[in-house]
């Protein structure tokens, strides 16, 4: 840095203090912004870091300022060193105004209206980052790239890794060019070589390089190979760290043009290496002929020039090492057909066969200077090999072909250095970023300035072609006059991705995924990210009601996918802030109590827009509703759902599969259940639910027969259904299905005691009249005397099976599932046991029953409407699309202001359910299948239970 720039540098600081106020030592205020240090997620190899401890300690004691550092079990320097310098460990850095990171960002993680500062890679306008560029334009995020921090007066890089780039590099190289030559046939000192990352610092790697150089200077090379000799490209950052490596071996540097003398010396000398530093005047000429003589007009007018390496350098070196960059408007240093020319020779002995094998392309450019480098290859699998005679790629290093490696990330072989001197050279210029002043870009330092790729939503100058760049892949930047819609989705469970997916096809909506576990959270929005809408992910506990809170007020509408128990907490800060709310759930008595203080806010909050409930309500009411618009009246109404494992899947104990908790399954096994048969109220009290259960529920499908039992409170849904006096009608039932011989056997486990909530299951099994090894084991006389059937019945067998099958592995001598009750011991086993396989779907079944008698006519008839629906093998299941992408239309209808009711709703009336139900049917297949029978069917056998269980 230049003497003008100390002192600019200086007066900024000066400035910074301004604004902090002291007591003695202490800062007691602080105007600084707060920083975000991220945690590396592009390559499990990346543990690096933008600001070391030391600084973080330093940052907080000069400004006060609040560092967040999301914590990361790879990253080179532990939480606890972060920790203990003063930073604030957190996954949600939604509180830093300023986020550092080293590599790009996943657009699904990047936060809105926030500062980045990392290495974005976008300014060159490749395609594969132009979805990110396209994101941080959409949230209006300020990037500040790395490799654009430049010195005003020199144009130098200020804040890089190069020279650590090429330390890396030299050492992979070298370790590379071992196996090479072993492949060849020949030992050399160079397999005592590792990679870069197994040393933990550059002066560990140093040595190693020493101590082959070392044996060099010994015992040579082998003879056969001629001298070996590196040429280097470039006279940066990069080249220097890779000469501050190959100088610890024996060396010495000669120019490009003694190459050929030192190559036909008769008696060469095999205890060194050599190395030759390339300028562009050593390899390019005019093509009308000539050496180069003027390097400005090369510059200007690349098209007068060629390369001539291939002639000059390429026959006489062992090793490329490039640490230029190139510009495709440059000649190629060595293209293939040049390469496959040199193998060709090679094979007829016209050049040494250990000439240019290896190919250690440190600045990584893919089809760039040395055009066989095709792509860049990772540190675990460094190395590939290219014939260029046959154009073939391999990976076989004893066939013929260049060595090529590209690793993209080389610094982060050698982590320490290479954070402790970025973080160095970065430390000044975050003291200016996160200065009060700096949102006004007039007041950011020419460094920061120039920086700078985007700002509010617009590319700067010098970028706006990136423009062009992000339409060619696709992508379109939302009209920053557009209205941004956001939405809040609280919760990141199965149903989640589909609700997700549906709502960023809308290319004005930001969603933000909020989570307790926030790697689900990442993984949903990872998997959506094509779509034109935005996602975000930030972690949080709904018990923290401040944090809750400011989500909320920052969306336009809430999407409540947590527990059941939770919504009504949701539900009181969505009042609290004016935000409508949408959920899947059922209306809770506290949620019912809401619905004067939601009208007095004015906002809606919609329940009951999944699947059961959901979809159930608005395929009956589109029906109900016609038949009250023809003169009708509903005399018998009888609805079943389930979700169950698709036939072919179902091979297993109860004959269903979970991809969710079996909690709440198992629990709903005990509910009371009210319901109206033959103009009476029947009830089944919990305890009794599954041995009374329904044994046969027929579809029009003949090959669907299902049991069903009887779901909690039928009666109220008369009157949400409008269906007027229950007295006048003959059946109102709700059910769920199941496949035939569930109820008995999940019974069978109630009597064993599985079902009990309140006792744990080592309570359980002691009060076993039988060793509980026996039972678990499938003993039928233990297991008889314990279900009271006998053990000859098939429902023994079936259930010692089910023990079996269930029980493997010991898991019953399992502490933890012994120490919790025994419902949640099994919902644990079940949750292990009963999972959907690879490749394996679930399925949907609905079926609602009308008898609808004509008030003009007085006949009647049974209209019967049934929805089968697959999910898919490798997608999402079947639940998740029927109650995700209701809620997601659901969201839309109150986005779009199509819904005008407020308070407390369900999914009843015609503004909500036809086009939610056109939708699903047109743009997923999720249709029902009508039949209209003129006769009065009776729609609802009686719940008499297969008979087994008698009493």
């Amino acid at each position: 840095m230049g003497v003008l720039a100390n002192v600019a540098a200086q007066r900024r600081t000066i400035t910074s203090y301004s604004y902090v106020l002291r007591s003695g030592n202490t800062i007691t205020h602080q105007g600084f912004k707060s920083l975000g240090i991220r945690r590396e997620d592009k390559s499990r190899w990346e543990r690096r870091t933008p600001l070391t401890p030391d600084a973080v300690r330093r940052l907080i004691s000069e400004t006060g300022t609040r560092v967040y550092v999301q914590p990361s079990t790879k990253r080179i320097f532990s939480d606890a060193s972060y920790a203990k310098a003063g930073a604030t460990l957190t996954e949600d850095l939604s509180g830093a105004d300023v986020i550092l990171g080293i590599k790009e960002v996943p657009s699904s993680k990047l936060l809105s209206d926030k500062t980045y500062c990392f290495f974005s890679h976008t300014h060159k306008g490749k395609p594969e980052n132009m979805p990110m560029l396209k994101a941080i334009l959409d949230k209006r995020i300020r990037l500040i790239d790395y490799e654009l921090m430049k010195e005003p007066e020199s144009g130098r890089r200020l804040v890089a890794f190069g020279k650590f780039a090429g330390n890396a590099g030299m050492v992979d190289g070298l370790h590379g060019m071992a196996h090479k030559f072993l492949g060849m046939g020949y030992n050399t000192p160079f397999m005592y070589m590792g990679m870069a990352h197994s040393y933990r610092t550059v002066a560990s790697a140093k040595n190693a390089v020493r101590k082959v150089g070392n044996m060099i200077d010994e015992e040579g090379t082998p003879k056969d190979l001629g001298p070996l000799i590196f040429a280097f490209t470039g006279r940066g950052n990069v080249t220097q760290g890779t000469l501050e490596m190959f100088q610890e071996l024996p060396h010495e540097f000669v120019p490009a043009s003694d190459l050929p003398r030192i190559v036909k010396d008769k008696n060469p000398r095999l205890n060194k290496v050599y190395g030759t530093v390339l300028s562009p005047e050593d390899y390019i000429e005019a093509k009308s002929g000539g050496a180069l003589q003027d390097y400005q007009d090369y510059l200007e007018n690349p098209s007068k020039y060629e390369s001539v390496f291939a002639e000059k350098i390429a026959p006489y070196v062992n090793s490329i090492i490039t640490g230029a960059y190139w510009d495709q408007r440059y000649p190629r240093i060595l293209t293939n057909d040049q390469l496959a020319t040199i193998q060709r020779q090679q094979q007829n002995g016209m050049i040494g066969r250990a000439k240019l094998m290896s190919l250690v392309d440190i600045v990584c450019d893919p089809k760039g200077a040395v055009e066989c480098l095709s792509h860049s290859t990772v540190i675990e699998d460094p190395f590939y090999y290219y014939d260029a005679v046959n154009k073939v790629e391999h990976k076989d290093v004893e066939k013929d072909g260049i060595q090529i490696m590209g690793i993209d990330i080389l610094p982060a072989e050698l982590p320490v250095e290479s954070s402790e001197h970025f973080s160095d050279v970065l430390y000044p210029h975050i003291k200016d970023l996160i200065h009060p002043t700096s949102d006004d870009m007039n007041r950011l330092s020419p460094v920061l300035a120039n920086a700078v790729i985007a700002n509010q939503g617009k590319l700067m100058n010098g970028h706006t072609t990136l423009l062009n760049n992000i339409e060619m892949t696709g992508g379109h930047v939302a009209d920053q006059q557009q209205q941004r819609q956001n939405i809040l989705l609280l919760g990141s469970g199965m149903v989640a991705r589909p609700l997700v997916e549906r709502l960023t096809r809308r290319a004005n909506a930001r969603v933000v995924i909020a989570s307790n576990v926030l790697s689900e959270a990442e993984k949903i929005a990872a998997s959506v990210s094509s779509g034109p809408g935005l996602t975000e992910t930030v972690e949080l506990d709904i018990s923290d009601s401040d944090k809750l809170a400011r989500l909320i007020s920052g969306a336009d509408v809430v999407v409540s996918l947590v527990p059941a128990f939770l919504h009504h907490t949701v539900a009181k800060a969505c009042i609290e802030q004016r935000k409508h709310m949408v959920t899947a759930s059922y209306v809770s008595k506290e949620m019912e109590d809401l619905d004067e203080a939601a009208k007095k806010a004015g906002i809606a909050i919609m329940n009951e827009v999944g699947l059961d409930p959901g979809i159930d309500h608005m395929s009956a009411m589109k029906i109900i509703d016609h038949a009250k618009a023809h003169g009708k009246k509903i005399r018998s109404f009888v609805s079943w759902c389930g979700g169950l494992p698709a036939p072919e899947a179902s091979n297993v104990p109860l004959g269903y599969k979970f991809s969710w908790s079996p909690r709440g399954v198992l629990t709903a096994s005990g509910n009371d259940a009210i319901f109206w048969s033959n103009g009476k109220q029947h009830t089944i009290a919990g305890e009794d639910l599954l041995k009374n259960h329904f044994p046969s529920v027929r579809t029009p499908f003949a090959g669907f027969v299902f049991e069903g039992l009887a779901n909690r409170d039928s009666l109220k849904y008369t009157d949400i259904y409008g269906l007027g006096n229950l007295r006048d009608m003959d059946t109102m039932f709700r059910g769920t299905l199941r496949y035939q011989g569930y109820s008995d056997l999940l019974y069978a486990f109630r009597k064993l005691g599985f079902l009990s909530q309140t006792e744990t299951l080592q309570t359980v099994m002691g009060r076993w009249r039988h060793d509980a090894e026996d039972v678990i084991q499938g003993n039928l006389a233990a297991i008889s005397d314990l279900i009271g059937l006998s053990p000859t019945h098939s429902l023994t067998t079936r259930t010692t099976e089910a023990l079996q099958f269930l029980f493997t592995e010991g898991l019953h001598n399992d502490p933890q599932l012994r120490s919790v009750s025994a419902l949640d011991a099994l919902s644990t086993v079940l949750s292990r046991r009963l999972q959907y396989q690879q490749g394996e779907r679930d399925m949907v079944a609905m079926q609602h029953t009308f008898v609808v008698e004509s008030s003009r006519t007085q006949q009647f008839e049974t209209i019967t409407s049934t929805l089968i629906s697959y999910g898919e093998p490798k997608g999402d299941t079947a639940m998740a699309t029927t109650v995700g992408v209701p809620a997601a239309l659901a969201t839309e209808l109150v986005l779009d202001n199509k819904i005008h009711a407020r308070g407390v709703l369900r999914p009843t009336t015609p503004d909500i359910y036809l086009p939610i139900l056109e939708t699903l049917e047109g743009a997923y297949g999720i249709r029902f299948v009508e039949q209209v029978n003129q006769t009065r069917n009776k729609p609802l056998s009686e719940p008499t239970g297969s008979g087994t269980w008698s009493g």
